[in-house]
């Protein structure tokens, strides 16, 4: 099987509001409004063996279609389709969600637009908009005006206007005709379209296209890999909803981590694990704004607990309870059930999380680029954080996988407590704050004496998953990357010696070697491969990690995404998608690998 045969053939289109999913034959499988964690309007993807049932979906059907084209515009987030007909005709569909700035403020409306228009000869196609309401459970109402359709019962009490200047009667009959001018169709908010239709469209491409390609010019990239490091930049971007600063982990529910593992988890909400890692990585590029926008949500998530416990994740508007059930109805993704809504970490006790917001905010107190970088205010906030790693840095917890049924002192939950210590020893020196830095510090020197010498496993000459053990687990390679240990210290090159023999399938690597609530694991996790990386380019094994990431860039999907999850021995993409930790991995490695500018200008 090739590496993306029957796989996530699949296009992220979005504006930080709401975001879409559209096949390799512009069928749009996957969008939920009017926010990323809301009921779906579209919701195929989770409901037919291959994702293309018509029931929940939108598709343009190119009468005999034999083959078909797909690429994003160029440094953009808009995406075209081209479907060519067995009789000389071809047709070319264009995807995107308005997305620029006007008067100086952002302009992102919870519209999708799809453009249709003829390429070649006289094709033949079929308008289908069917969206879904109660997840497939509820038919819809819907109402006819002179151009436009109207969708009632969508869930979470919207209604969902289609406004479009193609044959209201073939849409509504789903009727075959003979396309002969270029068509828009405008689904969003229950609003009035006042502007003749196809100007409206065609000049809300144009901006978009606008928007994104300025957006593009202004990252700092590396010289080598461009192309993947901003198409990895913009599907992150797409990822922020910018409302309120939330970041999801992946626009999506219950794609498993292997096929039949039952490990069928809802990544629409915020980790601040995940969110700290994508705000690293686009601040790498001196993308900025994302960290501002995602602190706004973080300072009102922290604030709301007062120094008490912290969950790993909440809702993209704050939600602190995100019970998880089963939709026994669904077919799942290819026929993989379950499909889940909610997740149960957010019950879970995960120390690292203190860590993770310590990191995510500490660039804002030594950035003086930004329009309101941090404050003494946050600095205290930032403390009682900090007071919280330091109290429970040694206790168990589930650990930065989330196991359910298993509780360890998880050496990767008390690194970031470390981390936690050490930046804000390093916030409170900028504020000239001595004392405090000298605690800080004080403390950060004690948590890594522990770390060094708990987790050391001198059976298996490697650090371990835990505090005495000595499983394997590839998180602990992060202890390079966030500074605790010298890379050359001959214990860290010891443990990624140990931990590629043992976790590591070729270019891939599992997450940790033992069997978790669900068994061995089956799949490569794909921002695993990409610590290791990291780790080989700091020990001086660069050509190694070059050759790494050349291999796991070759698997992404047709328009550069990635899953979670790589199967090491198909090549398929596994888990939800696209999914940041993956995406922030290509932007982390080129960084990493690239030659330098200078070394070519």
């Amino acid at each position: 099987m090739s590496p993306t045969a029957a796989s996530l053939r699949l296009g992220l289109i979005g504006n930080c509001t709401i975001s879409a999913l559209v096949d390799d034959r512009a069928r749009i499988v996957w969008s939920c409004m009017p926010r990323f964690d809301s009921t779906p309007v579209f919701h195929a993807l989770m409901d037919s063996a291959d994702g293309i049932g018509a029931d929940g979906s939108a598709q343009v059907q190119l009468e005999g279609c034999v083959r078909t084209e797909q690429a994003y515009d160029e440094n953009t987030a808009v995406l075209r389709t081209r479907l060519y007909d067995d009789r000389g005709g071809a047709i070319e569909v264009t995807d995107f969600a308005p997305r620029f700035f006007r008067h100086g403020r952002p302009v992102r409306p919870m519209l999708l637009v799809r453009r249709v228009r003829p390429l070649q000869g006289v094709p033949r196609i079929r308008l289908q908009v069917r969206p879904s309401g109660d997840w497939g459970r509820a038919t819809l109402a819907r109402t006819r005006g002179s151009n436009h359709l109207r969708f009632v019962g969508c869930g979470d009490g919207l209604t969902l206007r289609l406004t479009t200047d193609a044959p209201i009667t073939y849409l509504l009959d789903e009727t075959a005709f003979s396309l002969n001018r270029p068509i828009s169709l405008l689904l969003g908010a229950d609003e009035p379209v006042e502007a003749v239709i196809e100007d409206h469209a065609r000049q809300l491409e144009e901006q978009t296209v606008q928007y994104w390609r300025l957006w593009t010019r202004s990252l700092a990239i590396p010289l080598e890999w461009q192309d993947a490091v901003i198409r990895a930049a913009i599907t992150l971007k797409m990822c922020l909803y910018e409302e309120t600063g939330a970041i999801v982990a992946a626009m999506t529910t219950s794609i498993p981590e292997a096929p039949g593992s039952a490990r069928n988890w809802d990544y629409r909400f915020c980790w601040l694990r995940d969110a700290f890692f994508v705000v690293r990585a686009l601040n790498t590029l001196s993308e900025s704004g994302t960290m501002e926008d995602y602190l706004r949500w973080m300072w009102d998530a922290i604030g709301q607990v007062a120094g008490g416990h912290i969950q790993p994740l909440y809702g993209i508007g704050l939600e602190s309870q995100l019970p998880e059930q089963v939709l026994e109805h669904l077919g799942g993704y290819r026929g993989h059930r379950p499909v889940r809504v909610g997740n149960q970490a957010a019950e879970h006790f995960q120390h690292d999380v203190y860590g993770n917001i310590v990191l995510g905010a500490a660039q804002s107190f030594h950035d003086r680029r930004l329009l309101r970088p941090g404050t003494r205010h946050e600095f205290e906030l930032l403390e009682a954080v900090g007071e919280r790693a330091y109290a429970i840095h040694a206790e168990p917890d589930a650990g930065m996988w989330e196991l359910r049924t298993r509780a360890r002192v998880h050496t990767s939950s008390v690194l970031m407590n470390w981390a936690a210590c050490d930046r804000l020893a390093k916030i409170a020196a900028s504020f000239g704050l001595a004392e405090r830095a000298a605690l800080w510090q004080a403390r950060a020197e004690g948590i890594r004496h522990k770390v060094l010498t708990q987790s050391w496993s001198e059976s298996r000459q490697a650090f371990a998953e835990s505090f005495g053990g000595r499983e394997l687990d590839a998180s602990v390679l992060l202890m390079a990357e966030v500074g605790m240990i010298d890379p050359m210290d001959p214990r860290f090159v010891a443990t990624v010696d140990a931990l590629e023999a043992t976790l590591c399938d070729g270019p891939y690597m599992r997450r940790y070697e033992a069997p978790d609530d669900f068994g061995l694991p089956e799949t490569s996790f794909n921002i695993c491969a990409f610590w290791r990386i990291d780790a080989l380019a700091r020990i001086g094994r660069r050509e190694q990690a070059r050759e790494i990431f050349e291999a796991l860039l070759a698997v992404r999907n047709p328009l550069g995404l990635l899953s979670e999850d790589t199967h090491p021995v198909t090549g398929e993409m596994w888990g939800n998608f696209p999914q940041t930790y993956s995406m922030v991995g290509i932007i982390n490695a080129a960084q990493r690998l690239s030659a330098r500018w200078d070394t070519r200008v």
